[in-house]
């Protein structure tokens, strides 16, 4: 059955299992990686699939979660080790609906990078503000964590760089990406990842020229309203049959 919508508010588990498989899809995830939605019957309540590779989640695989990063009645299955990151910023944001967080391997240089901040300089990504902020375990944790955010502690230190701000990169590991319905979000995760692979490129070429901050505004406000196009193209390429 199609999934097609002109309400990009109105997506629950189903939606959930093709935005997986979207982000796959663009190479945003592979292995690992994960996505969840806020629920519409209980806003202290997320969806998130169990611990499977993205590309390979089902409707049976959808599991209800707290903002502890509990499972809500489901005991059976193994669950995301950083699960947390999820419930943080739904805890921490009334406003997000939506959560990715990817290991692109596109973005993780701008997390490591001392010389290149991560910054739009494309008009479809103008969401990432001038400058996107870098979470660093080791400056919280110490230098001996394996970099993922594996508790609540972590997970709101983390949640702290999106206090003002709808992308956090994180030190060696990734990115977190929210979003104010799910293909929003799952929209932002595609388009940062293409606006980082442009960004590498113009640098390559020398000096270039960023989104201003009226820029990264007014793009916002002239695209966000046209993403259900992209939303409804996606979710045709990937659905059965």
């Amino acid at each position: 059955m199609s999934k097609l919508t002109d309400d990009l508010s109105d997506c629950g588990p189903d939606e959930l299992v093709l935005a997986n498989k979207i982000l796959f899809k663009y190479g945003v995830v592979d292995g690992f990686g994960h996505v969840s939605v806020r629920c519409r019957d209980n806003p202290d309540h997320f969806w998130l699939a169990r611990n499977c590779a993205p590309a390979l989640v089902g409707s049976g695989d959808i599991i209800r979660h707290d903002l502890n990063g509990d499972a809500v009645g489901d005991g059976n299955h193994r669950l995301y080790l950083e699960r947390f990151i999820h419930a943080a910023v739904y805890q921490r944001r009334q406003d997000v609906i939506a959560v990715v967080h990817s290991h692109s391997n596109t973005l993780v240089p701008f997390s490591v990078s001392k010389a290149q901040k991560l910054v739009p300089v494309w008009h479809m990504a103008g969401f990432l503000g001038q400058e996107v902020s870098v979470f660093d375990t080791a400056e919280k944790f110490g230098k001996d964590t394996d970099l993922l955010i594996t508790d609540m502690d972590m997970a709101d230190a983390m949640a702290d760089c999106l206090v003002e701000s709808d992308v956090v990169l994180m030190r060696g590991h990734g990115a977190t990406l929210c979003g104010r319905t799910l293909p929003e979000a799952v929209y932002r995760a595609i388009y940062a990842e293409l606006n980082a692979q442009i960004l590498i490129q113009a640098a390559s070429l020398g000096d270039f020229t960023a989104l201003t901050a009226g820029e990264c505004v007014a793009t916002v406000k002239r695209i966000s309203p046209q993403i259900g196009r992209a939303w409804n193209l996606w979710v045709r390429e990937v659905e059965p049959g």
